[in-house]
């Protein structure tokens, strides 16, 4: 956290003209933690640098904490950070740049920028586009890796992370790719966020957090194939959604053929159903 902090104390300092246009409010929740979290950010509060607005929750996971959080945004533009992010230097001043450029747009949910590892490396690819969804982002232009989103706060506010039976985790893509149907973003080839990226952090964990949260995960995939016939999208991503649709339909016991989109979709999910049951059943009891 003091990191973050100072990332955004320093981003203010450097750059008068963001200083004189912009007023920075730093939202934090404390989703159930046991450490000396709330110390640490009175202290923070009492140095006056920033608004600050500490609020503490029991431990309900992530997506519940920012839902809970963000409605006391009072900005135009919402930007969600992990503990462990930073904000590259010219940040707040690339941001309020790309802001002044749409700001009148009405069929943007926000502006997506690049995301830089400690190493100043790339956190995937440029984009190939000016504007795109998320969707089309990582299932159409072949991205894999992190991007930094922006949100214009009045159409952030209409939207919340999907939560399954209580779960504690799911994908942010759910919500994305429901603004996806009304919007777009604008794509800005500059980093504005650094952070602590472990590539094989997320893999390391993946069996236990699909493990522990099947019913975001095969709602997901099952909004994947009702909502879109894959026209465009590489036999590979293809395959993941179909693959990892018949993993959550066995962890849910929910199978639903009638519900997906296209007839080629439809026919590979018929010829890897018994194969994908098969390794389903290994990975639960493993």
């Amino acid at each position: 956290l003091g990191n973050l902090y100072n990332s955004i104390v320093k981003n203010l300092e450097k750059n008068r003209e963001v200083q004189q246009n912009i007023q920075v409010q730093w939202l934090i929740i404390d989703d159930g933690s046991t450490d000396n979290t709330e110390e640490v950010i009175n202290q923070y509060i009492s140095e006056k640098k920033i608004e600050i607005q500490y609020h503490k929750q029991e431990n309900q996971g992530k997506m519940s904490a920012i839902n809970n959080v963000v409605q006391y945004a009072d900005g135009n533009l919402i930007v969600e950070c992990d503990s462990d992010d930073i904000f590259s230097d010219n940040a707040f001043y690339d941001i309020l740049q790309a802001y002044y450029e749409t700001k009148e747009r009405n069929d943007l949910y926000g502006l997506c920028f690049l995301k830089y590892d400690l190493k100043g490396n790339n956190i995937g690819n440029r984009f190939q586009r000016e504007e795109t969804t998320m969707f089309d982002l990582y299932f159409k232009e072949q991205e894999n890796g992190e991007k930094a989103i922006v949100f214009f706060a009045n159409i952030r506010k209409q939207y919340q992370y999907k939560i399954e039976k209580d779960e504690k985790f799911s994908t942010e893509a759910r919500m994305y790719h429901e603004m996806d149907l009304k919007y777009k973003m604008k794509c800005i080839n500059k980093p504005i966020m650094i952070c602590d990226y472990k590539a094989d952090g997320y893999t390391k964990n993946i069996q236990k957090i699909f493990k522990e949260n099947p019913y975001g995960h095969y709602a997901y995939f099952k909004e994947i194939l009702e909502q879109h016939d894959m026209t465009g999208i590489s036999l590979k991503k293809r395959l993941y959604v179909i693959k990892h649709y018949i993993l959550f339909s066995y962890l849910t016991k929910q199978y639903r053929i009638g519900s997906i989109k296209g007839m080629k979709n439809k026919m590979i999910y018929i010829l890897l159903f018994i194969l994908g049951m098969i390794k389903s059943y290994h990975f639960k009891n493993k």
